[in-house]
């Protein structure tokens, strides 16, 4: 067994955390909000129907804008509730209970690796400090040749971006592009978010 992630040490102290967590972006969906810009950034990445992996997916808004533009999409949480929420609101993709930690999906019937993975809204911050070197190698395992993995996360939340530096590559993963925001402006040694396109050494 792996250390239980931070977000469902949450769920477990707050058991309507992960309610309030789907209902806060149904609601932005409701008022028109931008949901969609982690998304537009990994369909850059890949030609059309490409495989892609939506690792720590939540309640499926990246997954299912990508499985909207005509990808074939894999969505993934630790987090029952919003896997839930995930076939409900972006039928379509298909959507598992997973930790990340031991995410084995050939184990699962999906063998074919990914073109891309993307794991966005600070999903590296969720996870249990002791399994983010881990889950970096497992990600890396599920990757394609010549396949990206986009991963952002914010400032400020227990992980250094210089900590996450060194786990990916140990992870066997290197940086092909660093940004400060998903649409696309340049990292600098003061940016509060990360955005990291790594690929395989």
């Amino acid at each position: 067994m792996v250390e239980q992630s931070i977000w469902m040490r949450k769920v477990a102290a707050d058991p309507g955390h992960s309610s309030w967590y789907v209902e806060r972006f149904r609601s932005m969906a409701r008022a028109g909000d931008d949901l969609a810009g982690e998304a537009r950034l990994v369909d850059a990445l890949v030609p059309r129907r490409a495989r892609i992996l939506d690792a720590g997916c939540g309640p499926g808004r990246v997954g299912g804008w990508l499985a909207d533009a005509g990808h074939d999409v894999v969505g993934v949480d630790v987090d029952p509730f919003l896997i839930e929420a995930a076939e409900h609101d972006h039928p379509g993709p298909r959507w598992l209970v997973g930790d990340l930690a031991e995410l084995d999906l050939p184990a699962r019937g999906i063998t074919e690796p990914f073109d891309a993975i993307v794991c966005a809204g600070n999903v590296m911050t969720f996870l249990a400090p002791t399994t983010r070197g881990e889950v970096l190698k497992r990600l890396r395992a599920h990757l394609a040749p010549g396949g990206r993995i986009a991963i952002g996360f914010g400032a400020g939340r227990d992980y250094e971006f210089s900590a996450f530096f060194a786990d990916a590559a140990a992870a066997g993963l290197e940086p092909d592009l660093l940004l400060s925001t998903w649409d696309l402006r340049p990292f600098a040694d003061d940016s509060d978010f990360l955005v990291a396109l790594l690929r395989g050494r």
